[in-house]
């Protein structure tokens, strides 16, 4: 074998048979080595399951205090928000706020009540819906 036909083996361009057997060779076990290990890994299954859901009601008394609500969103844990304590104008912002969350979430928003608010990430479904009292005098 002369220095040319070295450097081109080295490249890979020469026409040896011998290199062609060594291919053909070790195709065969490739092919059956990837089923295999495609196999094993096709088993595996990843399912987001949560045994315990929890439930979180927060009060909130500034606009600041949104940022960690939605991360009870992004946790997927619902939330009660009560916004009694807070000036309509933060309290239209923190249901603005939230609402695109759980909107970029595919989750859920349900008034409850005057100022209550329930909101669910995609993994909680609420059923029912509470129908506001209208000023009635028997409750007043």
């Amino acid at each position: 074998m002369t220095i040319k036909d070295r450097f081109l083996h080295f490249l890979g361009m020469n026409d040896d048979e011998e290199y062609y057997e060594e291919i053909v060779e070790q195709q065969p076990e490739a092919a059956t080595a990837s089923p295999q290990s495609t196999k094993g890994k096709s088993n595996i299954v990843s399912i987001h399951t949560q045994k315990n859901i929890r439930l979180v009601l927060i009060e909130p008394r500034t606009f600041e205090e949104v940022n960690e609500i939605s991360d009870h969103l992004k946790s997927h844990r619902p939330i009660v928000v009560n916004l009694h304590r807070l000036r309509r104008d933060h309290a239209q912002r923190i249901i603005d706020f939230l609402s695109g969350t759980v909107y970029a979430l595919g989750g859920h928003v349900q008034k409850l009540g005057p100022h209550i608010f329930i909101f669910t990430p995609a993994n909680v479904d609420v059923q029912g819906s509470i129908t506001e009292i209208l000023q009635d005098d028997s409750f007043q």
